[in-house]
């Protein structure tokens, strides 16, 4: 990420702003004012104004940390760099998931059409046909798909 080496993120749900300023070497007030100057850091808080902490939030807050200290950029320069990252991160989630519903909703017409073969019913033979040889798939190969779409969301991106 930059010069200095973050420790490791544990695998927890929830993280204290303590181990938050732990986990990215910066201090708490530092955090706490970082709430206000970027709107995407929007930590759950609980019982006497506790804020709580979730993994992508820690992620967020060491973009912010290489991007002002690392990086160089102003506060305003960050803001702006990391808006322009949601915004990216958006539109390539929307396409991935467009895609995905376009694979489902393939795999389920061919799906129900082998059903109906299997019961006995009418089907519209060409009709499936033509559905299966526009994109032959596979129910494995469509979890293999959903796989890969899934794990490419799941992944952080760099900026």
């Amino acid at each position: 990420m930059g010069s200095t080496s973050l420790p490791a993120i544990p695998a927890k749900r929830y993280f204290t702003i303590g181990e938050v300023g732990e986990l990215c070497e910066v201090k708490p007030h530092v955090l706490r004012y970082w709430e206000q100057e970027f709107t995407q850091l929007r930590p759950m808080k609980r019982r006497g104004n506790r804020r709580y902490y979730q993994h992508h939030e820690v992620l967020m807050i060491r973009r912010i940390r290489d991007l002002l200290y690392e990086q160089g950029f102003t506060i305003s320069g960050a803001r702006n760099k990391l808006q322009e990252w949601v915004q990216s991160e958006r539109g390539a989630r929307s396409a991935l998931a467009s895609s995905a519903a376009e694979a489902m909703a393939e795999a389920r017409s061919e799906n129900q059409a082998a059903r109906a073969v299997e019961q006995g019913g009418d089907v519209d033979v060409p009709a499936a046909a033509a559905a299966a040889s526009q994109r032959p798939m596979t129910l494995a190969a469509v979890r293999e798909e959903l796989l890969a779409i899934h794990a490419l969301l799941a992944e952080p991106l760099a900026i």
